[in-house]
């Protein structure tokens, strides 16, 4: 298998297993991993998703003996192919559990779309980063709304277009790293960053995602105000938001953890 799931607790890890090939992703592992991220998402064991690769890399990218074989489809089957990519880009960026990142080696072409999709990411100071899509006449344009939401566009067109290496803290400064650590302390900071996700409630951390997509696209004005306290109103009186504060003012921990 070239992706597998191990499940440890409240954590499930997914594993791009493929390192001779350097975990580069065609097809077949596109849709083994939007299965994984569904069925993981679906889990209600599951709390937080690890996304991760075996070997000295976390993915070059598209496989090119199957970018190939693209080449040589038509139009039509092209388009179906790079929704099939989408999908995946999806599955990650709206999975129903927190998803980490973590990233060792390269992580180049259509990888960074997995790493931006993801909620936070985690790299070690080897990691290097590369959207390489002009070098083969191409554009990174299924995972352009998740790198461009990390970076920003006036740094997405600066990497876009020159196929730039990115460094490990180059790649911190510019949002597509939340952390960067030496490559023996990756797995100890990704943990420290699955105990804290585990510290606060489920159905909240994942409503943030919907808060910051909002208020990040939109005007402070009237009709801000009313979403935003709709949404607080909303979790306060729900049974997650009702049992944090007993348990807070009970001097207890909540039921979730």
């Amino acid at each position: 298998m070239s992706v597998t799931t191990q499940i440890d607790g409240e954590v499930a890890r997914i594993t791009l297993d493929n390192p001779e090939k350097r975990n580069a992703f065609d097809d077949t592992i596109i849709a083994s991993l939007t299965h994984a991220f569904e069925e993981a998402g679906r889990n209600d064991q599951v709390r937080v998703v690890v996304l991760q690769a075996s070997g000295k890399h976390f993915s070059a990218g598209a496989d090119l003996n199957w970018m190939r074989a693209m080449g040589q489809l038509d139009a039509q089957q092209n388009r179906e192919d790079a929704l099939r990519l989408a999908g995946l880009m999806q599955s990650i960026d709206r999975c129903a559990k927190p998803v980490i990142a973590r990233v060792q080696g390269a992580a180049f072409g259509g990888a960074l779309g997995l790493i931006c999709a993801a909620d936070m990411a985690v790299a070690a100071d080897n990691a290097r980063f590369c959207l390489s899509e002009v070098k083969l006449g191409i554009i990174p344009a299924v995972i352009s709304p998740y790198v461009v939401r990390a970076i920003g566009p006036r740094q997405a067109r600066r990497y876009f277009m020159t196929a730039e290496v990115i460094p490990a803290e180059r790649a911190m400064q510019l949002g597509i790293a939340h952390e960067v650590v030496p490559e023996a302390e990756l797995d100890q900071a990704v943990d420290a960053m699955i105990n804290a996700l585990l510290a606060g409630g489920p159905q909240a951390q994942i409503e943030t995602r919907g808060l910051v997509e909002r208020v990040s696209t939109a005007p402070i004005d009237q009709a801000m105000l009313e979403d935003t306290a709709e949404r607080i109103a909303r979790l306060r009186t729900g049974a997650e938001g009702q049992e944090g504060l007993s348990a807070f003012l009970e001097k207890r921990s909540p039921n979730w953890i």
